[in-house]
């Protein structure tokens, strides 16, 4: 299989027993500060009640330790910071996700760094308009700059593309998606933290500079907003490699925390 192809379960039997513990500080590190550095921009941001106590936690077999924090606040819905994997073992899982409140159309954030032991890099500027037929939207948060990086980056020769067996999350993909590998170095971290925090400067900007949406339109796009959240987290291929660890059950009730099922049905207004 071609390698752009493998799943994530053929890569690591290839190499199951690498110690990442190294790229894991470097890559959560950055995301951490990128984390901080959106939660600088809204207030009145909480803890979800159903992190609390999941600030690191294990499987009942130790294989796989984590660590799940997400806040609500005004302006964001759902902002995340966590990490899942084995960190003597080959495998990781580390995100910064920012799904907005409804006050602005501006595109959510999504930002996963791994380790399959290869580097992995996923990022996305989460549209919140059908881009297929709204070319206006299109345009402001995927054309000029936003795709001169996609193609920069894209094309860079240290980095494969990598495509997921899961169909909802190649439909999920944006025009800025990166779904990328690479050779795990120090070298090809750094061309990712550069990129990284010029996706989260931009994506500050556009928060800088969003126009208010219009009251009677909110709870329809929240409505969206909240489906495309439950989707991303279910139909999430990666959930297969956590059940085989904590079981079919836990790995629902995680997912259901991940995606703030109840931070969802508790704020909806549609």
């Amino acid at each position: 299989m071609s390698a752009d192809t493998k799943t994530i379960d053929q890569f690591l039997a290839e190499n199951p027993n690498v110690d990442v513990s190294k790229a894991w500080e470097r890559s959560f590190t950055i995301l951490t500060d990128i984390k901080n550095r959106i939660a600088e921009r809204f207030s009145n941001l909480e803890l979800d009640p159903d992190c609390v106590g999941r600030e690191f936690y294990t499987s009942p077999n130790g294989e796989f330790e984590g660590s799940m924090k997400a806040w609500s606040g005004d302006g964001v819905e759902w902002l995340v910071n966590s990490w899942l994997g084995n960190r003597k073992a080959s495998i990781l899982d580390m995100n910064a996700t920012a799904f907005l409140g409804q006050e602005t159309d501006v595109p959510h954030f999504i930002m996963v760094f791994g380790t399959i032991p290869k580097l992995f890099f996923y990022f996305d500027f989460t549209p919140r308009s059908d881009i297929r037929v709204d070319e206006e939207y299109l345009n402001k948060y995927y054309g000029d700059e936003a795709n001169k990086d996609f193609l920069e980056l894209r094309g860079h020769p240290n980095f494969q593309w990598s495509v997921s067996h899961g169909p909802y999350m190649r439909a999920l993909l944006s025009p800025s998606a990166l779904s990328l590998s690479a050779d795990l170095t120090d070298e090809n971290i750094d061309i990712l933290e550069d990129y990284a925090y010029r996706f989260l400067n931009r994506w500050l900007g556009w928060l800088d500079n969003a126009e208010p949406v219009p009251q009677e339109r909110r709870a329809e796009l929240q409505r969206y907003d909240h489906k495309v959240r439950e989707l991303g987290y279910r139909l999430d291929p990666m959930n297969k490699l956590a059940a085989q660890v904590f079981g079919e059950d836990q790995v629902e009730h995680m997912i259901d925390v991940r995606r703030g099922k109840a931070q969802m049905e508790k704020n909806k207004t549609y």
